[in-house]
């Protein structure tokens, strides 16, 4: 089986979520990604997770979330020897990836000027939280910064939440998947023409980019977004409804589907009602048009409301729970939950998600993130390092591996040149 990304190779220096989220959809189109880590505790991912014991153990359950299917090679990017095992891995890839603040890797002497001289071929992708320039590029960036720097904060909730965060990191999420779409697209052209690039992609910049219709809302109409908490914008009614036995999800955008819900409720009348006869007439009159609904849909429960509705063309949808959702036929049928193998016999086995796409030919199954180290004596020698040269660079703590023992990976103090998440 060969995969779009079969033969290329990433060197994922990458750290929490928005690189490693990249790297991991790299990973399942068939890129080889290799974690270049910090020999002093790795991703610091690593320990995070609800599982205590996991983390502890550099196993951590956010880093195996979106770390399957990578290799680990520890290396100290500080020390000269380490710099020179790094340089040699360059020479080899087709992809670096970090998500360093600004400046940081050209302090080590790593810099895209220095890499692409090594590998002029070299696709470099530098995920930050502002960007590689500008007057905030300095500025320490996480998730939550980011999405209320963006004005995402100020548009999610109602006006008695707002502003609100997302349930999920969702600025290093779209990042991620940014980064992923710019690499693959570099990659083609280098393939074509054996150019490297240099890509700049930035948390702020991607996340207002994602929030395109209430951006240009604002640019071409000066509209000032609002908080509307789960009503939609666009059309009404479209938004969360109550039933008899929770929350549903209705979203009748389309004048035959407001038409087709209106019969099917029993409320023929407010098809012809002059407050909502018009789409911009039931936008105007949101509030009493939900009013009306919220009694009418009282009657039944959700489940009811939502086979019926789908049934007559009028999209609907209960308001599930994490664990509802994975428990559905639709996911379960379509295998969106892989379970990896056992990390060692007798181990539980680690469940993880698939990307959310599918390709004509199916994905093999990843292998469970690796050990830190696991893939760095494998490496050393591979780059024509002695065994006495590979002795003398573990001993002298420029490049890490799991003979080292679990004391040896101390977790990495988040200092001002730190990883972004």
């Amino acid at each position: 089986m060969s995969l779009p990304l079969t033969g290329i190779r990433v060197l994922d220096l990458s750290n929490v979520l928005a690189g490693p989220f990249c790297g991991y959809h790299l990973a399942r189109l068939g890129a080889e990604v290799i974690k270049v880590e910090n020999p002093k505790g790795g991703d610091l991912a690593r320990r995070l997770g609800a599982d205590p014991q996991r983390a502890e153990r550099l196993q951590g359950l956010s880093f195996v979330a979106v770390n399957a299917g990578k290799q680990s090679v520890a290396l100290d990017l500080k020390s000269e020897s380490g710099r020179e095992v790094f340089l040699r891995l360059v020479k080899e890839a087709d992809v670096v990836l970090e998500n360093f603040r600004p400046k940081v890797m050209e302090r080590l002497s790593l810099g895209f000027d220095v890499l692409s001289r090594q590998n002029p071929r070299l696709v470099y992708c530098a995920i930050s939280g502002f960007g590689q320039s500008g007057p905030w590029s300095a500025r320490p960036a996480y998730d939550q910064i980011v999405q209320g720097l963006s004005g995402a904060m100020s548009v999610t909730g109602d006006t008695a939440s707002a502003p609100l965060r997302t349930g999920f990191p969702v600025s290093d999420t779209i990042a991620g998947l940014t980064a992923a779409f710019a690499i693959a697209a570099a990659l083609v052209e280098q393939r074509h023409s054996g150019r490297g690039r240099f890509i700049d992609v930035s948390l702020l910049e991607a996340t207002v980019a994602a929030m395109g219709w209430v951006v240009s809302n604002h640019l071409n109409a000066g509209v000032e977004p609002q908080p509307i908490g789960n009503e939609n914008f666009t059309a009404a009614p479209s938004g969360t409804f109550r039933t008899a036995t929770g929350p549903l999800n209705i979203s009748a955008n389309e004048q035959k589907q407001y038409q087709a819900l209106c019969d099917l409720i029993g409320r023929p009348d407010l098809k012809t009602d002059p407050r909502f006869a018009g789409r911009e007439m039931r936008k105007v009159n949101r509030a009493a048009l939900s009013a009306e609904l919220n009694k009418a849909l009282s009657c039944k429960p959700a489940e009811e409301w939502e086979a019926q509705m789908n049934l007559a063309g009028v999209p609907a949808g209960r308001v599930l729970t994490v664990s509802q959702v994975l428990r559905q036929p639709q996911l379960l049928e379509r295998g969106f939950v892989e379970t990896l193998a056992p990390e060692q016999d007798g181990a539980q086995p680690l469940r993880i998600t698939r990307p959310g796409f599918r390709l004509d030919e199916e994905f093999s199954l990843p292998s469970p993130p690796a050990t830190l180290g696991a893939d760095t004596e494998r490496w050393l020698q591979r780059l024509g390092y002695s065994y006495a040269e590979v002795e003398q660079l573990v001993s002298s703590r420029a490049v890490g591996t799991p003979k080292q023992g679990e004391a040896d990976f101390l977790p990495v103090r988040v200092a001002a040149d730190g990883p972004i998440s």
